[in-house]
C-alpha cells in the first residue's frame, strides 16, 4: 500500500516472523498495515560482499511482515515522487558519496518530513561531507579491528529492535569505531564491551547501536553487518526486522537521547519490598507480576523532584500501575488513598485507563493511542515529577499533564512502586531507572504578584469559585492578593490562575487546578509572565492601572501593562 505523504503511517502490531525466514522470535499480534521499503546499496568505496544476503534477509523479512521491497543502487530513485512511496529507506552497506546535491535535498526533506531511515553498518561510512547526513546516521565511521568476536551489551530491552535481546549477546563480526559519540543526540540501545575484544578505541561508552528522531522522521542505525554469516542470524534478522518497523512507524518507541539515569531495578531487587499478596518473578531481568493485589515498591529511598522512566508489556486485556508520591508502608491500601497510580490498562474507562492517573484525569485518548504499542510489544512510561505536577510521557510522547491539589495526597516526597493487580493480569517491567533533578523540592514562594503601577493581583470578592474574576487592586495584604509560585503555576484561595481561552482579550480568572496549559505562567522577557496555552501575556487591561481593572491575556508587547513581581 502506497501512502502518498512522508506522514507517520498508520499502523498497529507486528507480524510474527516466519520460522522459514527468520526462525524463532519473539511472540507478536497481529500484522502491520503494508508498507513499502527502498533499500540502497550503492557503493563509492569498499564494497561489502554481504550486500545480496542483506537484500534478501529484507526481502526475506517483507514477505512474512507485509511490506513490500525495491532494491536499487540507482541515485536518482532519490526524488519527491519516488521517496514518497516508501514508509523507510535502508542504506545497507553504502560507502562514499553516493547522492548528488539535489538528491541530498530530496532526501533531507523526506525524512523531515516523516520518513523513516535504516543504516546497517558502513552505512556510517558515507556522505562525510553532507551535514544531515551526519545527523541522520548520529555518528561516522573511524576505524575497526580485524573481525573478531566481542559482547554486546544491551542498554535498552523496549525498543522493537533489541526487545527480543538478552542483556548480553555475545557474536562475530567487524567492530566499528566512531568519530563521535552519538549519545547526545541519541537513544543508545546497544554498546559494545570493549573488553571483550582487541581494537576498540571508545572507551567505556562505546554505542553500537541507536535510534533518534529527525524533526518528523525516525532513524536506526546498527554497526552490525559486515559478514554474510550476520544476514542468516536470527537475533540479527530480528533486530533488523525491529529497526524497520520503527522507521516505518509500525512500531512506537522512545527515542529521546538518555543520560544520568540511576538503575532501580535491572535485575537485582535490591532495595525492593512486597507489600500486599502476590508479588513478582524476576527472570531474564524482567519482572512479571503474579496474584495480587499487591505492590512491589522501592522502600529503599524516598524520591523528590525525579524522573521516573520504566518499560512496561502486557499479554493482552490485564491491569496494572506504577503508583508515586505515597508514604512508606507495608499496606498496598495506603499507597492507594495517599498516592497516585499511573494506569496500565487500555481497556478500561478514561479516566481508569492506560496513562490517566487513575481516578482523577484521563489521559488524552488520542496522543495515547498514537503513541501506545499494542498488548505483546513493549512501551516505555516517563514519570516526570516536579513538586505536585506529574506529567506522563509514553514511548516518548506526552499524555497526560497533571497536578495535585489535595491537601490529603503529596507529589513533592513519596516511594515509587509497580502494582501486581490480580491472577491473570500478567504486567511485565523492565530497566526501572531514575533521575533525581536536583534532590529536593523547590520551596513555593508565596507573596503578593505586583504590576509596574504598584497595584496587586487581587481575587475579586475574596471568592474561591471557580470563575472568580481576577483583577488589579490597591495592595492590603488579604489572602486573596497571597499568590503561591509553584512550579508554573500560580495559585491563591486552593485554586490556580487560570486564562479562559487563548484569544487576545480572553479572561484571566481562578479555577480549579488541573494541569492545563492554561493553567501554565512562565517568565518572559521584560517583568512579562506568558502563558502556555496560548503563548501570550498577562495584561491589564486596555493599559489601566485602576482598581477593578480586569485582567486578560493579550499578544505580548512589552508594554509597562504586561509587566510584573512575582513573590521573591
Amino acid at each position: 500500500m502506497k501512502i502518498p505523504s512522508f506522514r507517520r503511517a498508520l499502523g498497529v502490531a507486528a507480524a510474527a516472523l516466519l520460522a522459514s525466514a527468520v526462525g524463532a522470535a519473539p511472540p507478536a499480534s497481529a500484522a502491520d498495515a503494508p508498507y513499502d521499503v527502498l533499500v540502497f546499496s550503492k557503493t563509492a568505496g569498499f564494497r561489502h560482499d554481504s550486500i545480496p544476503q542483506g537484500i534478501q534477509l529484507i526481502r526475506d523479512l517483507g514477505a512474512a511482515n507485509n511490506f513490500t521491497v525495491t532494491a536499487t543502487e540507482d541515485s536518482s530513485q532519490f526524488n519527491a515522487t519516488n521517496l514518497a512511496k516508501y514508509e523507510a529507506v535502508v542504506f545497507l552497506n553504502t560507502t562514499g558519496d553516493v547522492l548528488d546535491n539535489t538528491q541530498q535535498g530530496a532526501f533531507e526533506t523526506y525524512i523531515r518530513g516523516g520518513g523513516g531511515y535504516v543504516g546497517i553498518h558502513s552505512a556510517a561510512d558515507t556522505e562525510y561531507d553532507w551535514p544531515f547526513y551526519g545527523e541522520l546516521v548520529g555518528a561516522w565511521f573511524s576505524s575497526h579491528p580485524a573481525i573478531q568476536q566481542a559482547t554486546v551489551k544491551v542498554e535498552n530491552r523496549a525498543h522493537p529492535a533489541t526487545a527480543h535481546l538478552s542483556p548480553t549477546w555475545v557474536r562475530t563480526d567487524e567492530w566499528y569505531n566512531y568519530r563521535t559519540n552519538p549519545r547526545s543526540t541519541a537513544r543508545v540501545l546497544a554498546t559494545l564491551d570493549e573488553s571483550s575484544y582487541s581494537g576498540g578505541s571508545m572507551g567505556g561508552d562505546h554505542p553500537h547501536t541507536w535510534c533518534k528522531a529527525i524533526s518528523s522522521g525516525r532513524s536506526f542505525y546498527t554497526g552490525s553487518g559486515h559478514t554474510q554469516s550476520s544476514y542468516s542470524e536470527t537475533g540479527f534478522r530480528s533486530m533488523v526486522l525491529g529497526g524497520l518497523r520503527y522507521a516505518s512507524g509500525r512500531a512506537k518507541a522512545d527515542c529521546r537521547p538518555e543520560t544520568g539515569y540511576t538503575t532501580l531495578f535491572n535485575g537485582s531487587t535490591t532495595g525492593w519490598s512486597q507489600a500486599g499478596p502476590g508479588g513478582f518473578t524476576n527472570s531474564d531481568a524482567t519482572l512479571r507480576s503474579t496474584g495480587g493485589q499487591g505492590l512491589y515498591w522501592y522502600s529503599a529511598k524516598e524520591f523528590k523532584s525525579y524522573s521516573l522512566k520504566l518499560d512496561w508489556r502486557v499479554d493482552g486485556d490485564d491491569n496494572s500501575g506504577v503508583f508515586v508520591g505515597f508514604p512508606p508502608s507495608s499496606d498496598p491500601n495506603s499507597a492507594m488513598a495517599n498516592g497516585y497510580e499511573v494506569q496500565i490498562d487500555a481497556t478500561d474507562t478514561a479516566d481508569r485507563t492506560t496513562g490517566s492517573i487513575y481516578g482523577f484525569k484521563s489521559a488524552d485518548i488520542t496522543a495515547r493511542d498514537a503513541a501506545l504499542n499494542p498488548p505483546g510489544e513493549w512501551n516505555t512510561y516517563e514519570l516526570l515529577v516536579e513538586g505536585e505536577r506529574l506529567q506522563v510521557f509514553l514511548n516518548g510522547v506526552k499524555i497526560n499533564d497533571f497536578t495535585n491539589t489535595d491537601p490529603v495526597r503529596s507529589l513533592a516526597s513519596g516511594h515509587i512502586g509497580l502494582q501486581n493487580h490480580a491472577t491473570g493480569d500478567d504486567v511485565s517491567f523492565r530497566n526501572v531507572r531514575i533521575k533525581e533533578l536536583g534532590g529536593t523540592t523547590p520551596t513555593p514562594r508565596v507573596g503578593p504578584i505586583k504590576s509596574a503601577s504598584g497595584k496587586c493581583v487581587d481575587v475579586s470578592g475574596n471568592s474561591s469559585a471557580d470563575g472568580a474574576r481576577i483583577q488589579l487592586w490597591t495592595c492590603h495584604g488579604g489572602a486573596n492578593q497571597q499568590w503561591t509560585v509553584e512550579g508554573s503555576t500560580l495559585r491563591s484561595l486552593g485554586k490556580c490562575m487560570d486564562a479562559a481561552g487563548t484569544g487576545d482579550g480572553s479572561a484571566v480568572r481562578l479555577w480549579t487546578c488541573n494541569g492545563g496549559a492554561n493553567q501554565n505562567w512562565t517568565a518572559g522577557a521584560n517583568g512579562s509572565l506568558v502563558n502556555a496555552a496560548s503563548n501570550k501575556c498577562l495584561d491589564a487591561n486596555g493599559g489601566s492601572s485602576a482598581d477593578g481593572t480586569q485582567l486578560i491575556v493579550w499578544s505580548c508587547h512589552g508594554g509597562t501593562n504586561q509587566r510584573w513581581t512575582l513573590p521573591a
